[in-house]
């Protein structure tokens, strides 16, 4: 069978966001794919259920969010009109959907009343005049992926389902978080920071509002940052840090004495789900509390107080409870990702790990076939699961992925994750696709979970605060000096990568050692004090992440060090790693005639390897390998014929 090639993009297809329809009948969920000649992404609704072939409900091309309404008998979502997203209503015995907002600067994902009645939503405010000048007295005057803010606050709306009458329920200099109604639908909770400087000290707390007027009243007082709340049933659950916004994000109910945490057993890290983070928001299955939280460089779902329902080689990013049933998507080795739907395990329904298979430790009980139908003459690399021994001692997992026939060391690249506190799992990955390309052409990519990141408990979390490539450095060195002892990797044709924190460290390591023949930064960070003052979260990397010697942490004062030739890969808008840390890197390096490159992608936000142009991302992967096939050459492998 051939291996993946990277225009294989344009033929991934990934669900998302999947929503049980109430009484768990059937799934409605989003498909994410690429459009080559538009050079878009593209979004549609569809509909799932056991033993039948999945139905798109809805055309797209950028159709998001569905949310059932609490009789099940209509659908809302949202859909751009005239650019901006606005909420939708599908009514499912038939006809087509209606325009229910006209939010002025778009809408966000609906959140139906107990009795279907209203909805809330919330959505930017403001006027945001291009061409006037941008006043700011606090550090949040930008945010990545959107720009300069330009006084921009976001609030609650509810609009009338029957009438589309919409009434705004907050309001003042401040950005209210996702709602959630109360169970006598009165109210609407959310999470925010009404600091007056809130920039300068990372707080957060949660809010009640009634959704017939008045000011939010404060719920939750000093000792949590909150970043979540959720009413499920009678009780309103927060998610947030104990202390420090530096370590593992834990969840705690709202009782008559404050907040109490809520008991899981495990030293893990809850993961609500976010851009470029797996997980899903806590729920209610019945009576049950689930969550999602990472275990080493997977993550899986668990019922409170700790007891794992989801498990094996999978990532799972997206659940939904009803009706005796739990949908989600998740990741393995052999998928960019699926929707399973399965009945509610009633008792311990731990599965073991490794095993690739879902609830129950059954046949996974999936409802997609979406990277099997879009790459059905794909044959995969699995990557393999090995645990490295840091200089210290320290246990490090990482994964390491080639063709097993391979019988004399070839090229290696490392590739090291961003965050820091983001992960590397043993699943398909439908971003990095270079590294199923390399694999097939003869090279072993390695990645590593250092010190920093999630999934190896809070110490494990920590570990670098305040010592970015000092304390992480060896834990990925180390797995590279035993792939060598063991034959794997040839001494003389080694690579690094990342993106954002991987591409700091695709900067800082070619100061420590000249072992790499070709470093390929993306999104990176170059010298940490001027990323302090342009990021959008340059104060919290300063304050929390970096601290101390920053100036002694950044690979810009060690620059003369450097003799690897380096390609550095960076979009234009990024506000989160701002495009002057590659400018920097790339002066620095032409400055001192090492072999450069600096490729810009216009309109790419941080996140653009993610969501940004299909071409860009295609381009990215493209301009990876043939920077590391240029400066490395992959004869003198050979292949066992066995």
């Amino acid at each position: 069978m051939p291996r993946l090639s990277l225009s294989d993009l344009y033929r991934i297809a990934v669900p998302e966001d999947p929503r049980l329809r109430p009484g768990g009948s059937d799934v409605a969920y989003v498909v994410a794919t690429t459009d080559r000649e538009s050079d878009e992404n593209r979004s549609e609704i569809w509909l799932a259920a056991p033993g039948a072939e999945p139905r798109r409900l809805t055309g797209g091309p950028r159709d998001s969010a569905p949310r059932w309404s609490p009789d099940g008998h209509s659908l809302a979502f949202l859909r751009p009109v005239d650019g901006r997203a606005q909420i939708h209503l599908l009514p499912m015995d038939g006809g087509e959907p209606r325009v229910l907002t006209a939010a002025p600067l778009g809408a966000g994902a609906a959140v139906w009343s107990p009795d279907g009645t209203g909805i809330a939503y919330g959505a930017p405010h403001g006027d945001p005049d291009p061409h006037a000048p941008v006043v700011a007295d606090r550090l949040e005057y930008k945010a990545d992926g959107v720009g300069l803010l330009r006084g921009l606050t976001t609030h609650l709306s509810v609009v009338d389902v029957a009438t589309g009458q919409t009434r705004q329920i907050t309001s003042g200099d401040f950005h209210a978080g996702e709602p959630s109604w109360s169970p006598d639908g009165r109210k609407l909770a959310f999470a925010a920071s009404m600091e007056p400087d809130r920039d300068l000290a990372v707080t957060g707390a949660v809010y009640s509002v009634d959704v017939s007027g008045g000011e939010p009243e404060l719920l939750t007082g000093a000792g949590v940052i909150c970043t979540d709340a959720w009413w499920l049933g009678g009780r309103l659950l927060v998610a947030g840090f104990a202390g420090d916004p530096v370590g593992h994000i834990r969840l705690f109910s709202l009782g008559s004495d404050g907040l109490v945490e809520v008991e899981t057993g495990l030293d893990r890290n809850v993961m609500v789900g976010a851009s470029g983070y797996p997980g899903a928001a806590p729920q209610l299955a019945g009576d049950d509390l689930i969550f999602c939280a990472r275990d080493r460089g997977l993550t899986h779902l668990y019922r409170a107080p700790g007891e794992k329902i989801v498990g094996g080689d999978q990532v799972v990013a997206g659940v939904s409870a009803a009706g005796g049933r739990i949908a989600y998507v998740a990741a393995t080795p052999y998928s960019a990702g699926e929707v399973y739907l399965a009945e509610f395990p009633e008792g311990r329904a731990d599965v073991p790990p490794g095993d690739g298979s879902a609830v129950s430790g059954a046949t996974p009980p999936v409802v997609t076939r979406l990277t099997a139908h879009a790459l059905p003459d794909v044959e995969l690399f699995t990557p393999r699961s090995r645990t490295f021994t840091a200089p210290d001692g320290t246990a490090v997992e990482g994964f390491v992925l080639r063709d097993e026939r391979l019988t004399e060391p070839g090229p290696l690249l490392l590739d090291v994750h961003g965050g820091p506190h983001n992960a590397w799992a043993p699943v398909f990955d439908g971003v990095h696709l270079y590294h199923q390309v390399l694999a097939a052409r003869g090279w072993t990519v390695l990645t590593v979970n250092p010190r920093g990141s999630d999934g190896y408990g809070e110490a494990f979390y920590t570990a670098a605060l305040g010592a970015w490539g000092i304390a992480d450095a060896g834990d990925l060195l180390s797995p590279i000096d035993e792939l060598v002892a063991d034959g794997i990797a040839d001494p003389d044709r080694l690579a690094v990568t990342g993106y954002s924190y991987g591409g700091y460290m695709s900067c800082w390591l070619p100061t420590q050692t000249g072992r790499f023949k070709a470093a390929v930064p993306g999104g990176c960070v170059s010298d940490l004090v001027s990323v302090a003052g342009t990021s959008d979260a340059g104060y919290f990397m300063k304050m929390y992440e970096c601290g101390g010697d920053i100036a002694g942490q950044s690979p810009m004062t060690h620059v003369a060090r450097v003799t690897t030739p380096t390609l550095i890969l960076h979009g234009e808008n990024d506000d989160r790693c701002p495009v002057g840390q590659a400018e920097q890197w790339f002066a620095a390096l032409r400055e001192r005639g090492v072999p450069v490159r600096l490729v810009r992608y216009p309109g790419g936000s941080h996140l653009f390897i993610l969501n940004g142009r299909p071409s860009h991302r295609v381009d990215y992967n493209e301009r990876i390998v043939a920077w590391l096939e240029q400066w490395i050459p992959v004869a003198g492998t050979t292949v066992s014929q066995g």
